[in-house]
């Protein structure tokens, strides 16, 4: 059976389309991946571009994608190719977001739960819902072709209703889901990032026994390595941080621009590479 135990091939997949990620966000995460889990494994990246990706990648195209992909609507929408039929990979995969970080041992994601179970992150942005995080999921290939076809029907009405596309997968998911043990991810805006005030004077800490950090929203590693809390914000020093508060050098509210502070993070450096 094709679910990463008993010696068999552990499946990961991960989806690259537009300009967003370079082929450097594939290549660590492959290399991150060899340095965390009990061979063997394959890393097979489906995207409309493979150049620059490294040799024992291996590369599929893209899904067909027969329908509009919702343009008015937040959430990573273009993941829903990954529902269906993926040619010549089947079985059991195991889906990582190209800017996670692999802290830790990959092993039990293979090992925990049936191997038919549909098995998401809990969203920690949502407490009072059980809503799934999908930068971290397995399932059996076409378990959610169910979903693509409801999907197709009206893309744009979907994103609407549930706004993401991990709430649509949450809610509609063939026999429901399951979620991953806690403590195994980490959120690093939520979990690794100290709350104001001490995020102006402790670096970011990886929470212990997480096996993966992800960055859903629009801080992503070389943001952390940097100490910005996104591409469009300055790195800038605690106390400049601060002194901008007050004097007007801010893109958003003072309250936000006060919690919306990172230190710069060497560990994401030091896991982040090939």
């Amino acid at each position: 059976m094709d679910d990463g135990r008993n010696g068999s091939v552990k499946q990961i997949i991960c989806i690259k389309w537009g300009a967003k990620f370079g082929p450097e966000y594939v290549n660590r995460l492959h290399a991150m991946i060899a340095r965390n889990i009990t061979p063997p494994f394959r890393l097979f990246c489906f995207t409309d571009d493979g150049t620059g990706l490294h040799p024992d990648v291996a590369v599929r195209p893209l899904p067909d994608f027969a329908y509009q992909a919702p343009v008015n609507t937040r959430g990573k929408w273009p993941k829903s190719r990954l529902w269906g039929d993926l040619g010549d990979v089947t079985g059991v995969v195991l889906f990582l977001d190209l800017d996670v970080i692999v802290t830790g041992s990959l092993d039990a994601f293979f090992e925990h739960g049936d191997p038919d179970d549909t098995i998401l992150g809990l969203n920690p942005n949502t407490p009072f819902e059980k809503m799934g995080q999908t930068s971290v999921y397995r399932m059996r290939v076409g378990n959610l072709a169910p979903l693509q076809k409801i999907f197709a029907a009206d893309p744009q009405a979907a994103a609407d209703t549930y706004k993401y596309e991990q709430r649509f997968v949450t809610r509609n998911a063939p026999g429901g889901v399951k979620f991953w043990p806690r403590g195994w991810l980490a959120h690093f805006r939520f979990h690794c990032v100290p709350t104001f005030p001490l995020n102006y004077l402790r670096d970011p800490k990886i929470p212990r026994g997480t096996r993966i950090v992800m960055f859903p929203g629009s801080l992503n590693p070389p943001d952390a390595i940097l100490g910005r809390w996104d591409e469009a914000d300055e790195a800038r020093a605690p106390l400049d941080h601060l002194r901008a508060a007050f004097t007007g050098q801010r893109r958003e509210g003072f309250l936000k621009h006060l919690r919306h502070y990172v230190r710069p993070t060497p560990w994401v450096a030091q896991l982040w590479r090939e």
